[in-house]
């Protein structure tokens, strides 16, 4: 079986957000499709090892918040790479409390779906929700991330926790390269630092070698510091 097939599927990119006992938190999330549409249901895989799985499975209810293009990868690795188990991941977070007692995010988000959970499947490391739609609103018009355009553009990754985990295909060499900077890739989540691109939006250009990055540094999906990296 070539598992390379599931790759073609299209995904988009979420942050599933729940509560209990008047605690909130989140996650990213791009296993989420609508169910039926009289009644309007939705569906979302959330990993059992997750905070947010526990929240949703006590109070039974859970928000989609649609990520649009311009999330940046330090907001996903927030709520992608990061524990709600060790940081608040809604503090400097644009949020409200909806309808169902769930942060909504307005962050980079163009709409936002609230629901009670009226069945769940059990499919072994994680958990199918199906949840009634209560309330769903739009912000704007902009456009929504899917996956591909996550790793492809974005050049971010997958936690191995994600139902899906995205393995990046070997791209063809070069015919002829003037010089050779090597990648490194972050042993926290997996970001590769690609010398070509840089990371201009933390400060280092195009064409700065690993080892011209700033020791301040840190990975810009995860917030690890340099000396995370290993050479790809």
């Amino acid at each position: 079986m070539d598992k390379n097939t599931l790759h073609n599927i299209s995904y988009g990119l979420y942050i599933i957000s729940s509560n209990y006992k008047d605690k909130y938190n989140g996650q990213i999330a791009n296993a989420v499709f609508q169910v039926t549409s009289e009644p309007a249901t939705i569906a979302i895989s959330v990993n059992k090892k997750n905070l947010t799985h526990k929240y949703i499975n006590k109070s039974k209810v859970f928000s989609l918040t649609i990520l649009t293009i311009e999330a940046p990868l330090t907001f996903i690795g927030k709520f992608g790479f990061k524990s709600g188990r060790d940081i608040d991941k809604f503090k400097d977070t644009n949020y409200e409390i909806g309808k169902i007692n769930a942060p909504i995010i307005k962050d980079y988000a163009n709409g936002c779906i609230e629901a009670e959970v009226i069945n769940q499947i059990d499919v072994g490391t994680h958990t199918v929700f199906i949840g009634n739609v209560v309330d769903a609103m739009l912000f704007d018009e902009k456009e929504s991330m899917t996956y591909e355009y996550y790793h492809k553009v974005k050049g971010g990754f997958s936690p191995k926790t994600a139902p899906t985990y995205y393995k990046e295909v070997d791209k063809p060499k070069k015919e002829k390269e003037e010089k050779k900077m090597d990648k490194y890739i972050c042993d926290v989540c997996g970001y590769i630092y690609n010398p070509e691109k840089g990371d201009p939006d933390n400060g280092v250009p195009a064409g700065t070698s690993f080892d011209d990055v700033p020791d301040d540094w840190v990975c810009p999906v995860c917030g690890a510091g340099k000396g995370s990296f290993s050479k790809e």
